[in-house]
């Protein structure tokens, strides 16, 4: 497959990413990118899950951390802390950099979507990194105290709330990113990343023209599920999925996304759970290279046997 298109959020998702651009021969990807989680913090416009995949592809990328880049240093945020000033969410240095390049730039005018481009680039990432969309979508979580932006709900409280709905402001007129269409409609497998299904692929979805686009799809869309052996990997997935009735389940992810999905890449630790979609089995957990490799290429193995 020469062309693979790919819905992604989060550390999960680039851990993919990484796998897909490592395979021999490597496909043309390219990354829809959730931006629902994009904010702005002390003045500068923040785009966490484009900056971790811009690091993971970059090998900049904090391996045990999770987040962030590797050999940062805090300076910043020490003289921050020395005045009082908020120190909730960590910016290292090095990471301010995209930071106040990207706000730099937006203000004169640019798109996130280039100004993306002309980052990885940079970095001589080959995948091309599209945002879900220029215009602004903000990931909002109605909880029982409260409701929250999605960086308040996520690093401030810690995800403790116990959540009732989640709702995207702006999803409805928002446009889809320059050439995200077209990479879903020239794509010869689509696949939805192990991301959170709720807050990093449910803001792609709710973009109108990509869902309408996925719908419309002439290939197979295949999910990796986030659910290892009954639970989620990491973060939220399944405390939300718990707060909303739904089991911890790969076949809960896959009824979740419905009509789009064609088919799952589940762990093997769930092999004998329901699940009514065509699937097949691997160990899901990513830890090295070489796990990204097999992960992928099992992804793109299960779009081929659907063609």
């Amino acid at each position: 497959m020469r062309n693979v298109t790919v819905l992604t959020g989060g550390v999960g998702g680039a851990k993919l990413l990484a796998g897909l651009c490592a395979l021999e021969p490597a496909p043309n990807v390219t990354a829809i990118v959730n931006t629902g989680d994009d904010f702005r913090h002390l003045g500068l416009a923040i785009s966490p899950d484009i900056d971790t995949l811009l690091y993971v592809l970059s090998g900049q990328d904090h391996r045990t951390q999770g987040w962030g880049r590797q050999n940062e240093s805090w300076s910043f945020m020490a003289a921050l802390q020395s005045l009082n000033g908020p120190d909730w969410f960590a910016l290292g240095d090095g990471d301010l950099a995209l930071h106040v390049m990207r706000t730099a730039r937006l203000a004169g005018g640019d798109t996130l979507s280039a100004i993306t481009a002309d980052f990885a680039r940079a970095w001589g990432i080959r995948a091309r990194i599209l945002p879900m969309s220029d215009d602004r979508v903000a990931t909002m979580v109605e909880t029982d105290q409260g409701r929250f932006e999605f960086q308040d709900y996520f690093v401030a409280h810690r995800c403790m709330p116990v959540a009732t709905a989640i709702r995207f402001e702006g999803a409805v007129t928002a446009r889809a990113a320059t050439d995200t269409i077209t990479a879903i409609a020239g794509a010869d497998a689509i696949l939805i990343a192990p991301s959170n299904p709720y807050l990093s692929i449910d803001p792609i979805l709710a973009v109108p023209a990509i869902r309408a686009a996925l719908l419309a799809r002439k290939v197979p869309v295949v999910a990796i599920s986030p659910i290892v052996g009954g639970e989620a990997v990491k973060g939220p997935t399944g405390k939300l999925m718990r707060e909303f009735g739904v089991p911890v389940s790969a076949g809960a992810v896959a009824s979740h996304y419905g009509a789009i999905l064609d088919g799952m890449l589940i762990d093997r630790g769930d092999a004998g759970a329901p699940l009514d979609i065509a699937h097949a089995t691997e160990d899901t957990l990513m830890r090295d290279l070489a796990d990204k490799k097999r992960v992928a290429a099992a992804a793109l193995a299960l779009a081929e046997r659907l063609r």
